[in-house]
């Protein structure tokens, strides 16, 4: 994501999309259409990174030509299904994880627009928490080649001068909250005018308190056998607003948006910032001599029960209606090849959704992705939402709860009413 706003917690862990300008999503290009075509539509979320990956897979497949364009995502998302209804879609197109957008994998494949990849040699070696997002029905739509976590992100200059190391429990969080505060720097930045920010502190207790005990929990809430309000979600957000109140976090974080949150943790006014691993590049932007290093955010007591919210990123999708299937499957294989994989992650700084891929982790990403190969990470909780609507009422919700102007157990109920009105 461009714009370094978590994707899917705000309808996609990418910021920019692309829309293909192609017609009928078919071949039409050099040969001349027919199965011997050899230019290959793409509609691409990745600008700034895809450019790189067509250039290798033009390289490696001589003669092949991939014809893309870019566009703002809300533009990609409105279009694409009236696209993909009109037999106008691209080749290939990127398709979001799970569900929550006109875009999404659940969306998309449903109404049987995407083909089926679950042959594809990739397609059984995602992670569980990739995979969870890339399947509609248990079949696998979506070719997702990147994640990104959420986790403290510590200032080690800032740690250092303070005395301070990261806290691995729930208990040595409290303690070092208020060991930072008496030292007159807080230890966590928490910029929540902006509303999505207000989730993230949120998303990095539920992994642990919600799915450390029940990785099942999205299921059972699918099938009506769980809520919000009735669920470890109360002590999450409980666990967060005990954060608020031992002084965890800067004062009036209602005042301070993502841009000032980011000044503070960068310039070691805080000790770090609660964020997604995205932020890492936007801090040594701002403290170019600064080292930063991602930790996962203890919930608990049991260090070994401790999760991190990985979200996938977008992904891309096979139009099931292709007539250059072949060359499709080719590029989407490619993605997902060590190669491929590498090149978007590396442009992007995230990590890829398969291992043993030979990526040189940047040392800030060491203990992310330590979680990642453990399979000890869940998806980004809006990722498996049946609407948009159940996180825009968190989201609003969180920043009354901070203003006094509600409460926790009135924001829960709120949620499963709109997680029960269904997609």
């Amino acid at each position: 994501m461009k714009t370094r706003k978590p994707a899917v917690l705000l309808a996609a862990v990418t910021a920019t999309a692309v829309l293909a300008a192609c017609s009928g999503g078919t071949n039409a290009g050099d040969s001349g259409g027919g199965g011997g075509s050899k230019t290959l539509t793409l509609a691409s979320v990745d600008q700034g990174s895809v450019e790189d990956v067509v250039k290798a897979f033009e390289k490696a497949n001589p003669g092949v030509k991939v014809r893309y364009t870019t566009s703002g995502a809300d533009q990609y998302q409105q279009q694409i299904r009236t696209q993909l209804s009109s037999g106008t879609a691209p080749d290939v197109m990127s398709v979001w994880p799970g569900n929550g957008n006109p875009a999404a994998t659940y969306v998309l494949a449903k109404p049987g627009y995407l083909r089926d990849l679950s042959d594809q040699p990739w397609a059984a070696k995602l992670p569980d928490a990739i995979k969870t997002v890339a399947q509609y029905k248990g079949k696998t739509y979506n070719a997702i080649f990147g994640q990104n976590g959420i986790g403290a992100v510590y200032n080690q200059q800032a740690m250092t001068k303070a005395g301070l190391t990261p806290p691995d429990t729930w208990t040595k969080l409290l303690a070092f909250c208020r060991a930072a505060k008496a030292k007159g720097t807080p230890a966590f930045a928490l910029g929540n005018q902006d509303n999505w920010v207000t989730q993230l502190v949120l998303y990095a207790l539920v992994a642990t308190n919600v799915y450390g005990a029940d990785r099942d929990f999205d299921k059972k809430m699918q099938a009506g056998q769980a809520t919000f309000a009735k669920s470890p979600w109360t002590t999450a957000l409980d666990k967060y607003l005990t954060m608020e109140k031992t002084g965890c976090f800067q004062k009036n974080p209602l005042g301070t948006n993502y841009e000032a949150s980011q000044g503070l943790a960068a310039t070691g006014k805080t000790l770090g910032i609660v964020q997604g691993n995205w932020v890492i590049a936007l801090l040594k932007g701002k403290n170019p001599k600064g080292t930063f290093t991602f930790k996962a955010l203890p919930a608990t007591d049991d260090t070994s029960a401790t999760l991190i919210p990985a979200a996938a990123g977008a992904g891309y999708g096979v139009n099931a209606k292709t007539k250059n299937e072949g060359l499709a499957l080719k590029f989407v294989n490619f993605v997902m090849s060590p190669e491929g994989m590498n090149l978007f992650v590396k442009k992007q700084g995230g990590l890829p959704s398969l291992p043993d891929t030979g990526f040189a982790v940047d040392p800030s990403l060491t203990e992310l992705s330590t979680f990642i190969k453990a399979n000890r990470t869940v998806p980004f909780m809006d990722q498996l939402w049946p609407n948009a609507k159940v996180q825009q009422t968190m989201l609003s919700g969180l920043q009354e709860i901070f203003s006094g102007q509600s409460t926790p157990d009135k924001l829960l109920k709120d949620m499963d009413a709109d997680y029960k009105a269904g997609s």
